[in-house]
């Protein structure tokens, strides 16, 4: 009895791996936190040393809550539920496609919204903080220290609180949340 002899499967060439990095939006990604970094160190440096202490203080507090708002966006967009949006999208509701849009790149809206903008504002809100401390310590006679390190820990303790309270909702309101930044983002957009 002779052996069965089995057929030959032609060999495909394997597939080239595809990179885990994508070296363009790294580069992308770069060049934008350089610009973005430097108008908002701009404006920080030049706006809140030359403006009361009040109008400055509220600044930095505007800048925190900037860094928290896009840090609870940039958690949202990767917990959100695509099928929603379809949904909405069928409906020809405003910024629905968007949404979709943003969801499908999660990684790089989260990267953005939590690694550039969110981080941003820390540095900002910080070198603002230390700003504000230097006015405060020439008006009040004092030296720098005392003001300074009342001010750091207020700003840190009001960006980790906030973005801690920031990252619940997004886990909780996903889905609302990216709703209603996809909406802003197309009125902006037109």
């Amino acid at each position: 009895m002779k052996p069965k002899l089995k057929k030959e499967k032609q060999m495909r060439p394997p597939k080239p791996k595809k990179s885990l990095i994508d070296y363009k939006w790294v580069a992308t990604i770069t060049v934008l936190a350089f610009l973005i970094s430097l108008c908002f160190s701009v404006v920080s440096q030049t706006v809140i040393p030359n403006v009361q202490v009040v109008i400055s203080i509220i600044l930095v507090l505007v800048v925190i809550l900037i860094g928290v708002v896009f840090d609870m966006v940039g958690v949202a967009v990767t917990v959100a539920d695509k099928k929603v949006f379809h949904a909405m999208a069928a409906k020809k509701v405003r910024g629905a496609k968007l949404a979709i849009k943003m969801i499908n790149n999660a990684p790089k809206v989260s990267s953005l919204c939590n690694d550039v903008i969110g981080d941003i504002c820390g540095i900002i809100s910080g070198s603002g903080g230390a700003a504000i401390s230097t006015i405060l310590a020439l008006e009040m006679g004092v030296k720098a220290i005392i003001p300074s390190l009342i001010i750091t820990a207020l700003i840190a303790s009001m960006t980790i609180g906030g973005k801690a309270l920031g990252k619940g909702l997004a886990v909780a309101k996903a889905n609302f949340i990216i709703e209603k930044f996809s909406k802003m983002l197309f009125m902006f957009s037109k």
